[in-house]
């Protein structure tokens, strides 16, 4: 019996992540950038690698519309809420990142002991200010209960303060399974938010270690 070959020599275009996004898709042809290998497929450049169908590395900023500096959100004292970001601006390093959820307001993860570095920018004030103090948390299962702080006013009463948490954390199997929230409570007294931005940074894919 005659075998059938079905092994062919593919040929595979290097490229850059922004030549993929703009270039005529053709079924079966395959590109490869520095994050991941692309592959033509109905009518859209799908990642066939890394398993997952997202690009290695990258980042994304979430900006929230609705808060803004002519209608602010006001945390009642001692009033536990989750930071509100609506995701009405969004820019990505590339098409496939998902790193937040602006429906359910959650922080995901991609992989099971991925790291992430993530930026929480607002503006804040507080009409009582040496008394108002802001704390933070994380909340969500597993191991993530000491990503928290507290924000004091400094600058006196009801003045802008631009504030800018920073902190790296890593994505267990309950982080990627459900997400996690950032939290805020007013103590000592009332205070308000506005222009929210969620900066998100994977640092490290532990499907590709």
């Amino acid at each position: 019996m005659a075998t059938k070959n079905t092994s062919y020599r593919v040929h595979v275009q290097d490229t850059t992540e922004s030549v993929v996004s703009s270039v005529n898709i053709e079924n079966g042809a395959m590109m490869r950038t520095d994050d991941a290998l692309y592959m033509g497929h109905n009518n859209e450049n799908v990642i066939v690698y890394p398993q997952g169908g997202a690009s290695s590395l990258g980042w994304a900023r979430y900006d929230d519309t609705e808060y803004h500096s002519e209608y602010k959100l006001t945390l009642e004292q001692d009033s536990e809420v989750v930071l509100p970001n609506n995701a009405g601006n969004v820019v990505k390093s590339h098409s496939s990142i998902e790193f937040y959820d602006s429906l359910t307001q959650k922080i995901l993860g991609v992989n099971e002991n991925d790291t992430y570095i993530i930026t929480i920018a607002f503006k804040a004030q507080a009409a009582n200010a040496n008394q108002t103090y802001l704390e933070y948390n994380l909340e969500g299962s597993g191991q993530i209960s000491r990503l928290a702080g507290t924000i004091a006013f400094p600058k006196g009463n009801d003045e802008i303060h631009s504030e800018n948490i920073m902190a790296q954390y890593y994505t267990d199997s309950t982080f990627v399974n459900d997400g996690v929230q950032l939290k805020f409570v007013s103590t000592g007294n009332d205070c308000r938010i506005w222009d929210v931005i969620y900066f998100i940074q994977r640092t490290q894919n532990a499907s590709l270690s």
